[in-house]
């Protein structure tokens, strides 16, 4: 009975079990059965873009299509790129790379790359037991290239370990994607050109450079073994700020390549012995010569149509210029006013685009050597010289105390620093205490930067003693644009003084009334009285005053007014014209500040106008009366070479080619025994030149436009503020401060033979051109003389 009893409950129990073991084995296969569907859906619906971010698949198909564009000289230069974020970077193809960069990428990061189809289960079965259930770090990822690439491709960054691990299931369906659209090669180089090795070297062409100077094809194994160790971790394996560790990892990498194969032991041994021998240049858009010129053109392409609402009260000539350059020329906003087949806007920081300029980068190179050479090495040293010791420096000694306290005031509340204070609440006495505190900081010098201690007001002062200056040289034929120098170091004075910059041109306005008296039936040989003379200018008297009383109470000719730029016979002149006239003609000439009133005065140049704009109007007396605006592109292609846009040359008629002429016969004057002599006597030019010297009040502007058969050149030099100045004339006039920049430019530019500029060109006007109608004799017997420029008043 015990037994009988016994046997019953085991069966029950053996049966209940089986009940069980049915139940939990159906379920066990339904929830497999489940998860598996489950799966495949998701990946399905991952694959239509129902979970996650699916690119279209015309993105898989041109995945990279974010890289920097390039800027190309006239003459096939890369003079820099545009980057977005920092990004620097320039595409390569599979032939350029270096076989022993691919090995090594290979051999570190996926071994397996050429025997699966995007996914590695062998390596990701390996991952998910030794890294995910033994907790073994060393063990190694799962990921193959492809999913690396996709990652960087189309991934954010993940917050948390569970949005990383919602990507991966996405990475993986786009990586078996882009093994259908791409060879195992296209992969590679996709995977080179996009990941970020530090220091804006995004893409292995760039990090090359910035890491070796080198092209990739150029790398040896060791420097390859090196670029790809930072594919683990960047910023941990910098070499720049972490050397010993850079070289641990690349001795991992070689290591990899030995036991893939493709290295052998003695190889291996000596490689993994050497040294990083790094040359370390960051790469940055500011880098490479043409700096403001490249800035410019990135400014100038991507504006947007102008809005007044987005303009501050005093930023309306700005507005107004903005707005003539969106309706009149095509680069303005070019990239809002063109669109892809896709309907969006061109973006020139990550569509890869190709930008022809009409820079030619030996004429760029040159003209940054002249400024540099004047500047840099004459101009700020004899500045600092006359500064030593006065109490205002670097601000004009005229000044009194409540004047420069009001101009450092001014500077003071355009800092960053004052902002940032006044956004944190702090009052006006603490943000002045702040600027009077002395504190570490790294100043700029031409030798480098160095650290010091100053306060932050001192600062301001330093870096205001720094002279600026600019310089445009343009064809006058076409108008494309050889040389742009907007300043002498972008990274610390960014402020482009050839297109945004304006000063007061003095005495160059004065060719353009000139030009106007020509248009009015003038005659460089009429004859005006050299005497001081007081005009009634509405209702006031106007007596403008003249730096030399040279042949004083003579009848002289126009021509001669001209070359000795003299105030007088330019107000003599006006007075025969119409100021409303003169406005309109300015505006002819390219002249575009719409503050620029009719009034006597106009005649000595007190409007502010850029160099740019002074240079364009110049173009016109070499070119027959007809201007030439300003070109800078020849024309634009996209990442596939498919050109996308072409330039052409906008021309306007100004003056009669008989105009031109007679101011060609009077400019050459100007050098020919005029106040631009010493381009003759002191830097020995040869050849056809005409040119005006110009300098304003107090010597606060100094200006010289040079005029050859085949360039005009403008150049400025002066202080960031109009106070600050050389009180010397002898060293402050046009022709000491930016005459001799031309000089030097020109010297460089005839002697490069593969230029083509020859100094023995001549002007196109009829042989034995002369205007006048009777003997000039006598009237050139200032030639040699001193070469004084006359201020405006």
């Amino acid at each position: 009975m015990f037994i009988q009893k016994n046997f019953v409950i085991l069966h029950s129990i053996r049966q209940i079990f089986l009940t069980m073991k049915k139940f939990f084995v159906c379920t066990l296969w339904s929830l497999l059965v489940a998860a598996v569907l489950t799966a495949a859906l998701g990946f399905y619906a991952i694959s239509e873009g129902w979970i996650g971010y699916m690119p279209p698949i015309e993105d898989l198909q041109n995945p990279i299509n974010r890289f920097a564009t390039q800027i190309i000289s006239a003459d096939g230069k890369v003079m820099g790129t545009w980057n977005y974020n920092r990004e620097n970077r320039i595409m390569v193809d599979y032939s350029q790379l270096s076989p022993s960069l691919i090995q090594a990428l290979v051999a570190t990061e996926d071994v397996r790359f050429y025997e699966h189809s995007g996914i590695d289960f062998y390596a990701l079965g390996r991952a998910v037991v030794k890294r995910g259930i033994f907790g073994q770090k060393s063990a190694g990822g799962g990921s193959t290239i492809t999913q690396q690439l996709a990652k960087q491709l189309y991934s954010e960054t993940a917050h948390s370990v569970m949005e990383r691990a919602l990507q991966k299931p996405i990475e993986w369906v786009i990586a078996v994607k882009l093994e259908r659209n791409y060879t195992k090669d296209e992969i590679i180089a996709m995977y080179l050109n996009y990941f970020d090795f530090l220091h804006n070297a995004v893409g292995i062409k760039t990090a090359a450079n910035t890491y070796f100077s080198k092209e990739p094809k150029d790398l040896t194994p060791t420097e390859s073994a090196m670029l790809i160790g930072l594919c683990k971790n960047p910023s941990f394996y910098n070499p720049v700020r972490h050397p010993e560790r850079a070289v641990e990892r690349r001795n991992v990498v070689l290591h990899q390549m030995l036991k893939a194969g493709y290295l052998n032991e003695s190889d291996y041994e000596m490689y993994a012995a050497e040294p990083l021998n790094l040359k370390f240049h960051v790469a940055d858009h500011k880098d490479g010569i043409a700096a403001y010129f490249r800035d410019f053109l990135r400014r100038y392409m991507t504006a947007k149509k102008p809005d007044k609402d987005d303009y501050p009260s005093w930023g309306m000539v700005r507005y107004h210029i903005d707005s003539i350059n969106w309706e009149t020329d095509p680069l303005y906003g070019w990239c809002n006013k063109n669109y892809k087949k896709n309907g969006d806007p061109y973006s020139i920081y990550t569509d890869g685009l190709k930008v022809f300029t009409t820079v030619d980068s030996k004429m760029q190179a040159y003209a940054e050597q002249a400024m540099r050479e004047h500047v840099v090495n004459f101009l700020q040293p004899a500045f600092n010289k006359e500064n030593k010791g006065h109490a205002n420096a670097p601000y004009s000694g005229s000044l009194s105390q409540d004047q420069l306290n009001k101009i450092l005031m001014r500077s003071v509340r355009q800092c960053e620093r004052y902002r940032v204070l006044k956004e944190q609440g702090a009052s006006e006495e603490e943000i002045m205490r702040s600027f009077r505190t002395k504190t570490e900081m790294s100043v700029f010098t031409y030798h480098g930067e160095i650290d010091t201690i100053m306060t932050p007001l001192d600062s301001i002062r330093y870096y205001k003693s720094f002279l600026r200056s600019g310089m445009m040289s343009i064809c006058p034929q076409n108008g494309h644009v050889k040389a742009y120098v907007g300043g002498l170091d972008f990274m610390h004075f960014a402020y482009d003084m050839v297109m945004d910059g304006r000063r007061q041109v003095g005495s160059t306005i004065k060719p353009f009334l000139y030009s106007l008296a020509m248009e009015n039936g003038f005659s460089p040989c009429d004859v005006a009285p050299n005497v001081q003379q007081t005009y009634m200018v509405a209702g006031h008297p106007w007596t403008p005053r003249n730096g030399s009383h040279s042949r004083y109470g003579e009848m002289v000719t126009l021509k001669w007014g001209l070359q000795q730029s003299n105030n007088w016979i330019s107000a003599y002149l006006m007075s025969k014209l119409s100021p409303q006239a003169f406005v309109t003609l300015l505006h002819a000439y390219g002249i575009r500040n719409p503050e620029i009133h009719p009034s006597m005065s106009l005649c000595l140049g007190p409007c502010d106008i850029t160099v740019g704009e002074m240079v364009s109007a110049y173009t016109a007396f070499v070119n027959h009366g007809i201007r030439a605006a300003h070109m800078f592109v020849t024309r634009i292609e996209d990442s596939e070479g498919n050109v996308v846009a072409q330039f052409q040359p906008r021309m306007n008629e100004v003056i009669s080619d008989e105009s031109a002429n007679k101011m060609l016969y009077m400019l050459k004057a100007v050098v020919d025994g005029g106040t631009a002599s010493r381009l003759r006597y002191k830097y020995n030019l040869k050849g056809e030149i005409a040119g005006k010297t110009g300098t304003t009040n107090n010597n606060s502007d100094a200006w010289f436009m040079g005029l050859t058969p085949t360039l005009v050149t403008g150049v400025w030099v002066g202080g960031d503020d109009r106070d600050i100045h050389f009180d010397s004339m002898t060293i402050g006039q046009g022709a000491a401060m930016a005459l001799p920049v031309f000089a030097y430019y020109m010297k460089r530019v005839y002697n490069d033979s593969r230029l083509g500029y020859n100094e023995n060109a001549m002007f196109d006007i009829p042989e034995g051109y002369n205007p006048c109608a009777y003997d000039e004799s006598g009237l050139k017997d200032v030639e040699g003389g001193e070469d004084i420029e006359e201020v405006f008043e």
